[in-house]
């Protein structure tokens, strides 16, 4: 099993449709006892939340987001957790709205944490940050 997603942050390698998550959305993980969940934002997305279950390299989650132009979404995301040659995680994932219609797959992998990137320091519009 790859290691935990505990205080990662993971960012998409492709853009998806607009409204979606893109390259620009960071998601920060937390992982316990089997349970995950993730805060994340950028992009066309104001804020999202993600909350499920980790068995093995798999996630099972439910994801729901307020986009940037006032509207929510919801849907359903299978992922497995692959390990990457240098060490960071990609998660492969299947998801589904249950909002509206549409399904797809995408790809997040592991932002390096390197001092003074952009992409750990001032994440999230409370102020939290793991930097």
């Amino acid at each position: 099993m790859a290691r935990s997603l505990d205080g990662l942050v993971l960012s998409p390698v492709a853009d998806q449709a607009p409204g979606q998550v893109g390259t620009l959305t960071r998601f920060r993980y937390h992982e316990r006892h089997g349970q995950i969940w993730a805060e994340y934002e950028g992009g066309d997305v104001a804020r999202g939340h993600l909350v499920g279950t980790r068995a093995g390299d798999r996630l099972d989650f439910r994801y729901v987001q307020l986009r940037t132009d006032g509207s929510t979404a919801s849907g359903h995301c299978v992922s497995v957790v692959v390990e990457l040659p240098d060490g960071r995680l990609r998660l492969e994932e299947s998801w589904e709205w249950e909002s509206s219609e549409g399904s797809g797959t995408s790809v997040v992998e592991e932002v390096p944490r390197e001092p003074g990137d952009p992409s750990w320091s001032g994440l999230f519009s409370d102020g939290s940050s793991d930097a």
